[in-house]
């Protein structure tokens, strides 16, 4: 059983006709005939009813012409994989993202990235604070998108280009703003918990950002635990603009005002790279891509 013969087999029980096929596969009548006898011969079973003028097939011809489908897509993917690999694209890239930028943001260039390269896996890597960060410095991501706010840039070895702006802004439920008829700054919730989500990297090891002396804390490593609490009045804290906008709107949520605290911290989010590290030619054409893209804050 060879593919060109699977593929003849295929076309003939299409179109139901040698000459028909003959026409699209550019092979003589005869050879299309004598490799479908063949694979009959191979299989111990008839694959064409040919007492009609159609050529049509037989119950077991049916069964096996999915199966020739199949197998012949699967081909067909495997070449296209082999070719991708030969003019040296990547198996995969790793875009690391600081978990408080807006993903759906880029949606439309993922999407476009994925029908350009389909044989490329794109691996989407969520980090915290200086995580993203951290894995390109690290090599363990091709690119990051991410705030900078909390590094020294003339330590980091990275080409950037600026993507958006976002904000990470205070906010409590009414049931806990509730239980604080006077709140003015943030003294008055030493006694309730500050959640904290926790820095997937290292640059802020031994850090609190935003803690107050004697503040009760919780921590979580992700920002829906975060939200979750938050919305059930076990505590307040910083969430990242775009997943508040709901809660504010029905009020599950409400912004905090506190005279002593930055309750709204702008970021800027930019796409970047390491600059040791060489991009391969699908990671190249996504940082290009990334470059020119304009960005769509929903």
């Amino acid at each position: 059983m060879k593919l060109d013969q699977l593929t003849m087999f295929v076309t003939v029980a299409q179109l139901g006709s040698l000459k028909q096929a003959s026409e699209q596969l550019y092979k003589t009548q005869p050879a299309i005939s004598q490799s479908i006898k063949q694979l009959e011969s191979g299989f111990n079973l008839a694959l064409f009813n040919r007492s009609n003028y159609r050529l049509e097939l037989t119950d077991a011809g049916k069964v096996l012409y999915k199966k020739a489908l199949r197998l012949l897509d699967e081909a067909t993917s495997l070449e296209q994989s082999a070719l991708h690999l030969a003019q040296g694209n990547e198996i995969s890239i790793t875009i690391a993202i600081e978990a408080s930028f807006d993903l759906k943001g880029i949606l439309p260039l993922l999407k476009n990235v994925q029908n350009q390269f389909p044989e490329t896996q794109i691996i989407i890597k969520q980090e915290y604070i200086t995580g993203a960060i951290e894995a390109i410095q690290n090599e363990q991501a091709t690119l990051c998108i991410s705030p900078v706010a909390n590094f020294n840039e003339s330590e980091l070895a990275i080409d950037k280009h600026f993507l958006t702006n976002g904000a990470l802004i205070n906010v409590a439920s009414q049931t806990l703003i509730n239980r604080h008829p006077n709140l003015k700054n943030s003294q008055d919730l030493l006694n309730e918990y500050q959640i904290i989500v926790q820095d997937s990297g290292k640059g802020t090891k031994d850090i609190e950002l935003g803690v107050q002396q004697g503040q009760r804390r919780w921590y979580v490593n992700d920002f829906s635990t975060k939200k979750m609490l938050i919305e059930n009045a076990m505590g307040w804290g910083k969430l990242p603009d775009y997943l508040t906008q709901q809660g504010i709107k029905d009020g599950s949520m409400v912004l905090l005002n506190l005279d002593d605290t930055r309750n709204k911290m702008g970021l800027k989010y930019y796409i970047m790279k390491n600059k040791s590290q060489s991009l391969g030619p699908v990671a190249q054409v996504v940082w290009e891509q990334f470059k020119n893209y304009t960005f769509n804050r929903y």
